[in-house]
Formats: C-alpha cells, structure tokens, sequence
C-alpha cells in the first residue's frame, strides 16, 4: 500500500453496510467471516487483513485471514500478551507499526507466510470493556496509518465485537445442557464487604444488557440530533435526582452525586461520541463503542480513583443507552419485591437512588470498590453490599433465593434449608444484640475494677454523625476530612470548608471531635489535582508530606477550621508524621493561621489542642522529644500495622499473613503507652482493630483508655468492657510481649472465655 492508497474517508460508512449484509446472509459462518476479511482488506488496500477471536484459556485464534496462507486458520494461536497481537489484547490499545518485526513485542509464526509484510495496524475487538478479539492490516510497504485511517478501523472493530458477542461468527456448541446456562444448585461466594449488614430475599437483577441492534447509521446528521437529545435528557433526569425533595442524603453523598452530574457534563465524553456518530454508526452504537473503549482503559489504570470512576461512567453510559432505546430504568419495574437483593456487574449512586430503599434487602456486585460513591450511598441508606463477586452474574437468575452476610462478604445463591436456617438465627441474634447494645446507649464504658474508658467512632461525612446519638459514643476519635475534598469535582472553598467543619461540630452536639488534617497522596487522588505517578505511592508523597511540599493547602484547611470553631474547642492533628520536625513544621504553620487572625481581630476557638498520629515506626522512637511538643498522641493502627510488617494491607495475599495481636507489635504499643504517661500527653488509638472486642480487650489491657472506632462496634466493644477486670488482664498481659508466637491470640480468647466475656 502507497501512501496514495490511503483508506478512504467515506470507508467506514462503506464497510459498515456492506459488512452488515454479510452477515444478514445465511450460510457457515467460516464463509460469511472469510467474506468479511476480503471485504475489508479490499476497501482499506491492504495486502493482508486478519481476525483473532479470543478463545478459552486466553488464547487468540485466527479465524479467518485474507493475504496470509489459509492452512493457518484455526491453527495460528498467540496467547493474551503474546506477539503483536497478543499485545493489543492484553492492553486494550491499537498498535500502530512502520516495521512490525522490528517490534519487540513482534512474534513469528512460519504457518502464516507473513516474511513480506511490514506495517501493521491492529485494533481491539472491544466490548464492555472485555477484548474479544483483535483486527489486524498488513501490508508490504513501510508507513504509519493517520488517525483517520486508526479511528476508521476501530469504528469497523467496534460493529465486528457485536457480531462476535452475538456468536454469530462461531458455532455454538448445541449440546450445553440447559442446567448448564441456567444454574439451580446452591453456590456459594465470598467477596469483599462494602457495607454492613445481612440481608435475607430473592434476586433482581439490575439491568438484563442492553441490545443495540442498529449498528450502521443511515443519516448521520439526524443521530447527531438523537444524541444531542439523549444527553440533554440524561442531564436533566440527574437534575431531578439532585432535586428531589423526598431523597434522604444530605452533605457528602449529595456531593457524590455532584460528582456524578459533573461525568454527563464531561465534554470530551460527548466529542468521542459525536466522532463515532460521524464515521458512521448510530448514536446507539457510538454510546456502546465509547463505553467499551473508555472501560477497557480504565480497567487497566493503577490508580484507584480512575478504577472506582469507572462505575460512574458506565451508569451515565447505559443511562443514555435506554434513554436512545426508549427503555424504562430497571428502578421502575412495577414487579419490585419487598425483600429485593439486587444483583449487577456494577451499579452507579443514582441509580441505586433510584430503587426503592424500603424493599431493598442487600446488592450484590461483580465489581466496585468499598470506597466506590455506590458504596457510600449504601452505607448511607443502611443498605448491606458486597462486592468482587466475580463471574456472579454467570451463577444467578431472576427470583433465586439469596442471602447476603455483608459482615464477611458471603453470599449464598439459592441456599440449602440449612443455610438459610442459620441466617434467619444469626438475624435474630443480630437483633436482639442490637437491642441490647441500644439499652446500653447511655450507660457509661466502665469495667468492673471502675475504668472508665472513653469509646468514639470514627466518621468522614455529614451521615455518619447521627451515629453519635444511636452509639452514645463519647466523641468522634477521628474525623477523615480528605473525604469532602475527594467526592467533589473542584477544590472546596474556604466558606464551604468552613461550613462543613461547623456542621460538623454543631451536629456533635459538645462532644469532642478531632478533626485529621488532608491525608492525600498514597491511594487517596484528587479528581481535580496534579499528582506525578509514583513507583510506591504509599511510601511517597503523602499526607504530612504531601502538605508541607504543598503548604498553601494546608493553611487554607486550618483556616477553615478556625473559623469553624470560633469560641469552641478545636482539636486537630497531623497524619503520616515520621519526624519530629514534621510536626513542629506543620505546628507553625497553624501558628501562623493563628496570628493572621489575630491580626485581623477575627475570633479565634477558645482552645486549640494539636495532636501527633503515630502510624510510622520512626516517630514511636522519637516519643520522648515529640511529646515536648504535641497536646495529644493518636495511634493510628491501620498504617502503623502496615508498615510496622512492611504488609500491604489491601493486598489479600498477604494482608492476613500478621496480626495484629503480634507480641512485637503488642509490644510496641505498650511502649508507647508507657512513654505518654510518663509525659502525662493523653493518648488514643483509632483504627479497625479498635472495633473487634478481642483487639479492644488487648488495647485496654495494654493501658489504653481512649479508642475510636467504627460506629457499629460501639456496642459490642461496650458490653465486653463492662464485663472487664482490667487489672487482672494487665496481669495476664505483662507475659505476653516476650513470646516468640506469631500471635497471642488463643491466650486472650482464653482469658477471655473464662471471664464470661462475648469477642
């Protein structure tokens, strides 16, 4: 091919009708794929044009192929990553090539006769953000294809990965027994848990895949004008979610659906669309391709934030779908159970608004994340999901039976009488337990040698605060305010800043809440900000660090706070710090914010208290010269357990593999404590560990006497208090930190047994 024999503008839309007939033919399919690659190769000039189709055990097989020798179809076979092509399967992305076999990537197969050809360009058959397979052309002479002519083949790609999903270019195999395709046995799943709770009902599912059926346009100027329409609609029905007066989300999980709105405002989503429509497809059809393309993409990013937006995006995605189809949502089937467990590959915050939060019982998801803004809206509603249940929805059907243990992330499909028998015990037991908890809402956290211990909750939205009366926690131990600053598409400002943290304080209702600085950085990426890609963001520039590299946001934060706090208490505290004089650089720094007001004559809190967060191991041996200058010390145990084992903890082949209740890390922690009574600096710990009765009974024993935790620990944490001897604990506990065990934990459940106590 010359550069003279370029791909024709009007190619697409050429092929695309042609293609579409084809397949409308009858006869073997091998015969319809063969015309197809023929056609192809025929209107692009291309000296070869092949198709891989992605088998089992991730192997690309060639299908069919026009311009390499025929004895390789069906036999030629390149695994996922393997070869040029493999290559393009494994990231979703076309490849673009002068010269082929000078790629590294470049694999030789002798079957083929591919020695003439040079330039290759190969696209993703992609669908739903899965490769089904890749279209490659070849030719003799050396040349880059333009965008034009790589945008003109991925339009072609996108109507073959339908025709490939659609199984019409492979025979199906007609003996699959029907028990098969549709499961009845029970089947069990664990997953991860996204939001408490267990719910006991019967199966919906979301959302049966759209179809789209018309793939080629025949008057690109009036499905211009249909999606133009589309995307008006959708907007406004994101509107009316926003506005309505019956939704029962206020603050943060309003802002996450902010966030939302601000995806169907997105432009360059609407310009990637309006460029399919132009090359040829219906608006339908460019919604499906710009869907697959972005989610293939986004699937393959190492940053969390883009991975959990991805939820978001194919909410607005097959919302504009149904809105094209005149489809009504799933939220408005008039068949909706009372006890609906809702089961999706994925589902966006406002479409679970949309449901009726009375008859939904738990969500069940193939994908998402625990602090996806679906997630939030669950917790928000009371609502258990779980989630990762991968290859889910292979494994359900409409109506089933289910029960969903959102405490573990167990699911169990069609469940046995036995099964079911048991959650029905363990419901009822979680009731009364509830029940109990609550007639202890007011009591105080006292043991039986009258320690008085303080129990606060953690929380990082408007909707956890309610939490406060429901527990009778004595405060809030620690307040996440990176969370306000993480579900909003712009950088809050002062005055919304400053009303968040009011609200905050008035809602607590003068109980302490201790307020950590922006822990950013790490897993934890602002929409909105610039953040350079790091080898090991955990260990990067975060937190602490990340503030005092970035001092002007700092201040601004701590401006809002006092403001906020203006003839109130103030307690805050500093994340991530390894040194002692990250502290006292960041403490003068609020000092400065203090002075500026001062010199303004505005009013300042009455008290302020700055506090220390332990969570890297080099600060716990600096504690004699950090206390001289911190009010409080605040253990956080999540990050001090991770970096303490140099144990990612949110990687689950090794996040189980150290406990918590470690004699070194036990150890350390009595250091600690011992080190802040003998400067007398009041001490707390926050963090899950405080929140498993067993972990809290060893953190009391140790000498701790403020811990925060979820708000759902409160209760059982208060009952196995008030059932304590500290003091005989203490003794127990004074022989443990010299064992070379793994874990003292059957030591302290057996102590824990014999004293009567429910860990």
């Amino acid at each position: 091919m010359t550069q003279s024999d370029k791909i024709d503008g009007n190619a697409p839309r050429l092929l695309l009708r042609t293609l579409r007939k084809v397949m409308a033919e009858s006869g073997p399919a091998q015969e319809r794929l063969d015309t197809l690659v023929s056609s192809i190769a025929e209107v692009t000039a291309a000296d070869v044009c092949s198709i891989y189709i992605l088998r089992a055990g991730d192997q690309l097989e060639l299908f069919a192929t026009k311009g390499l020798k025929r004895k390789a179809v069906h036999k030629t076979k390149l695994r996922v990553g393997e070869g040029l092509v493999g290559e393009i399967a494994r990231t979703a992305n076309a490849l673009n090539l002068l010269d082929a076999p000078t790629h590294p990537k470049f694999v030789y197969r002798q079957e083929t006769g591919e020695d003439p050809f040079h330039s290759f360009l190969g696209v993703p058959l992609n669908r739903g953000g899965h490769v089904l397979g890749v279209l490659v052309l070849q030719s003799k002479e050396e040349r880059h294809y333009d965008v034009e002519e790589q945008e003109a083949l991925e339009t072609i790609a996108s109507f073959l990965s339908e025709v490939v999903a659609s199984g019409q270019l492979i025979d199906l195999d007609e003996t699959v027994l029907e028990s098969e395709v549709r499961p009845t046995l029970p089947y069990q799943a664990v997953g991860s848990s996204f939001a408490d709770g267990i719910g006991i009902g019967h199966i919906v599912l979301h959302a049966a895949p759209v179809v789209v059926e018309q793939l080629v346009a025949e008057d690109s100027a009036g499905e211009l004008k249909r999606l133009a329409d589309g995307v008006e609609a959708l907007k406004s029905s994101i509107d009316s979610i926003l506005s309505s007066t019956d939704s029962s989300l206020v603050g943060e999980s309003h802002d996450v659906l902010e966030t939302y709105r601000m995806f169907a405002n997105d432009a360059g989503w609407m310009r990637r669309m309006e460029e399919a429509v132009q090359n040829g497809l219906t608006a339908e059809a460019a919604v499906q391709q710009v869907q697959g393309d972005t989610r293939a993409r986004l699937l393959r990013q190492r940053d969390p934030y883009l991975r959990e937006r991805l939820h978001d995006l194919d909410d607005l995605a097959n919302r504009l779908l149904r809105q094209l189809m005149g489809l009504s949502a799933p939220s408005e089937r008039e068949d909706l159970p009372h006890d609906a467990i809702i089961a999706a590959r994925n589902l966006g915050p406002a479409e679970l608004l949309e449901y009726d939060s009375k008859r939904i019982r738990a969500v069940i998801l193939e994908e998402g994340s625990g602090s996806s803004h679906v997630a939030i809206v669950a917790k928000a509603l009371g609502i258990p999901m779980v989630g990762y249940l991968e290859g889910l929805l292979d494994h359900v059907n409409e109506g089933d039976s289910a029960v969903v243990d959102g405490e573990f992330g167990d699911i169990h499909i069609r469940p046995n009488e036995d099964v079911l028998s048991s959650y029905e015990a363990k419901v009822s037991l979680r009731q009364e337990r509830a029940a109990e908890f609550a007639a202890l809402r007011d009591e105080p956290a006292v043991t039986i040698d009258g320690q008085r211990l303080q129990l606060q909750i953690n929380a990082g939205l408007l909707v956890d605060l309610p939490h406060l009366l429901d527990t009778g926690a004595d405060g809030i131990g620690l307040f996440r305010t990176e969370l306000q600053f993480m579900i909003s598409s712009t950088m809050p400002r002062l005055p919304a800043q400053a009303e968040f943290y009011g609200k905050v304080l008035k809602a607590a209702g003068g109980k302490p809440v201790t307020f950590r600085t922006l822990d950013l950085g790490g897993d934890k990426v602002l929409p909105y900000g610039r953040f350079r890609r790091e080898e090991n963001p955990a260990l990067g520039l975060r937190a602490i660090r990340l503030a005092l590299a970035r001092p002007a946001m700092l201040r601004y934060q701590m401006r809002a706070m006092l403001t906020a706090a203006a003839g109130q208490d103030l307690n805050l505290m500093f994340p991530m710090v390894s040194e002692v004089d990250e502290f006292v650089d960041a403490k003068e720094l609020l000092a400065q914010e203090m002075e500026r007001f001062e010199r303004l004559g505005q009013a300042l809190p009455n008290r302020v208290r700055v506090g220390c967060m332990i969570e890297v191991p080099s600060i716990a041996w600096q504690m004699r010269s950090l206390l001289r200058h911190t009010d409080f010390i605040s253990v956080g145990s999540n990050d001090l357990m991770q970096f303490f084992f140099a144990a990612d903890r949110g990687n689950p082949e090794i996040s189980s593999s150290y406990d918590f209740l470690s004699p070194s890390l036990l150890g350390l922690l009595r250091s600690i404590v011992m080190e802040c009574r003998r400067a007398e600096v009041p001490l707390s710990l926050c963090g899950e560990a405080a929140g498993r009765p067993l972990e809290a009974m060893a953190l009391i024993g140790l000498g701790f006497r403020t811990i925060s935790m979820p708000p759902a620990s409160i209760g059982p944490v208060k009952l196995m208090a008030q059932r304590l001897h500290v003091g005989e604990l203490e003794t127990l506990m004074t022989g443990l930190f010299d064992r070379s065990d793994h874990s003292v934990r059957l030591a302290l459940k057996v102590f824990a047994e014999n004293q009567g106590l429910s860990v």
